[in-house]
């Protein structure tokens, strides 16, 4: 009597898992952003979420939700219903490096979500104000040397990889810098462009345009190699701090526990979306460079990833509230 009662039991999960398939989605779908409107999280959400709409025919609405760098959006996904209805664009700044920095994250990377797939990876710009005398990175460093505490830097929240590139360049460098952080890189702009700050490390999708129209200096970038957006720009490897490398990266993640036919149907359309030559094209010019991974390999990135950035962090003395 029991062995039929756990039969018909795995009958019953298997019809509704085939029935969440086949029906999914019913209702609105949610990308939950930590980050403003325009910022590279929340431009790539809203392409997914456009073409999720029309292969679906029910709305995928973005939900900018900001502060605490990005983690109060993704806490919110962590604990919702694992339904596919609630997902979230969360980053490697929030997965990665907030469990070195936090004494206490409010989720687990590892534990409280299920990958889809890595969405892109992007470049940070070094960009400093015009009005500061320094016209290329040596001289950038020797006056921070020269005038500790002076130059301002902004970011986009403890934890990102601006953040993170900034406290990472202090270290190898041997410098002292100001921090002040915001919600987001199209909040640090206003203040960099006006001068109040000396200088950011700001993503390739915001900061490009403004290099390019000669309202802020372009000294390197942060990936280890150049980026495809601007292969004129320098790395910070190549100008003398091997293995310098802080970019950030997003993906898309549901509640742990959602079911797997949902998972995979989530994860076969944005692959589909992402393979898109216009698509493409769009994140492209952003300066990103899109990945379409599988849930498994997404996983295993976040779990190489802790303990790298864990070594780094400890070494470098890198606090939360900085």
């Amino acid at each position: 009597m029991k062995t039929r009662s756990v039969v018909v039991a795995l009958l019953l999960l298997s019809a509704t898992q085939g029935l969440a398939q086949t029906s999914y989605p019913d209702q609105p779908v949610r990308i939950l952003v930590g980050f403003t409107p325009g910022t590279a999280p929340d431009v790539s959400a809203r392409i997914l979420a456009d073409k999720f709409t029309e292969a679906w025919g029910k709305p995928v609405i973005v939900e900018n939700i900001t502060g605490a760098s990005g983690n109060i959006a993704c806490d919110r996904v962590a604990k919702s219903p694992p339904d596919g209805y609630t997902l979230t664009m969360c980053g490697n700044g929030n997965l990665v490096m907030g469990p070195s920095l936090y004494e206490k994250l409010p989720f687990d990377p590892l534990k409280d979500f299920t990958p889809i797939t890595q969405i892109f990876v992007a470049a940070n710009i070094l960009a400093v104000h015009p009005d500061v005398p320094a016209k290329n990175l040596p001289e950038l460093v020797a006056l921070a040397r020269a005038q500790p505490d002076k130059l301002i830097y902004g970011h986009t929240g403890i934890g990102t990889s601006q953040h993170m590139a900034a406290e990472l360049f202090k270290y190898m460098a041997k410098v002292t810098i100001q921090p002040i952080a915001y919600r987001g890189s199209t909040a640090v702009l206003p203040d960099l462009l006006a001068g109040r700050l000396s200088l950011s490390f700001s993503n390739v999708v915001n900061v490009l345009p403004l290099v390019r129209e000669g309202k802020l200096r372009a000294f390197a970038v942060t990936s280890r190699k150049r980026s495809a957006a601007a292969p004129d720009i320098p790395t910070m490897d190549e100008l003398g701090y091997p293995g310098f490398e802080a970019v950030p990266w997003f993906g898309l993640l549901a509640p742990a526990g959602t079911p797997p036919a949902i998972v995979e149907k989530i994860h076969r359309e944005a692959v589909r979306v992402l393979a898109m030559p216009d698509v493409r094209y769009r994140l492209e010019q952003l300066g990103l460079d899109v990945v379409g991974s599988s849930p498994a390999e997404l996983a295993a990135l976040i779990a190489k990833e802790i303990p790298e950035w864990a070594k780094v962090i400890k070494e470098a003395g890198i606090k939360a509230s900085e």
